[in-house]
């Protein structure tokens, strides 16, 4: 399935309202709710079995998601705030707790992501970090140089801030 063309116009979901979905390990969707299916516009059918990734914005810097799934394939929870994209090409923001999912031995079987609506000051301060991560991606010659230099630029900036990167998305 393709990505539609962003349009620019932002939507949201009520406070009280959590999206949820769940993925194998390769991050291929296996339950998605019924706020996820309607806050994105696609069905249940043109979700699961597809990659989490059928939502992703292309202004989202591809670093974030290195470190999110760095984080969750040690075996630990992260959280972060994440503009994806709907169907029709409308975005909207989430703080992302996403956590793997373990069976009775230990081992990971999926991973787990609840999103919640963000507040509007946290967004305003975590996008121009994000165009600057997007800018560093973009000007590499290919897309993982690009994407190694952003998260070293990131994890930079959390270490001159002396935080992880949960403490940095809970002290905007």
């Amino acid at each position: 399935m393709e990505h539609p063309t962003p349009t620019g116009k932002e939507i949201t979901f009520a406070d009280h309202e959590i999206i949820v979905s769940k993925t194998d390990l390769k991050g291929r969707i296996t339950y998605a709710n019924q706020i996820f299916l309607r806050v994105s516009g696609f069905a249940e059918e043109e979700l699961l079995g597809h990659p989490h990734n059928i939502i992703r914005h292309p202004d989202m810097p591809k670093c974030v998601f290195k470190l999110l799934w760095d984080t969750i394939q040690s075996g630990e929870e992260i959280f972060a705030y994440v503009i994806n994209l709907c169907k029709n090409g409308d975005h909207y923001w989430v703080l992302a707790h996403v956590t793997p999912s373990f069976d009775v031995a230990g081992n990971i079987i999926g991973y787990h992501s609840s999103r919640r609506v963000p507040e509007r000051g946290a967004i305003d301060k975590v996008v121009p970090l994000y165009r600057s991560l997007k800018r560093i991606e973009e000007t590499a010659s290919d897309w993982r140089q690009g994407m190694h230099r952003a998260t070293d630029e990131l994890l930079s900036q959390l270490e001159t801030a002396g935080m992880e990167y949960d403490e940095y998305v809970f002290a905007l």
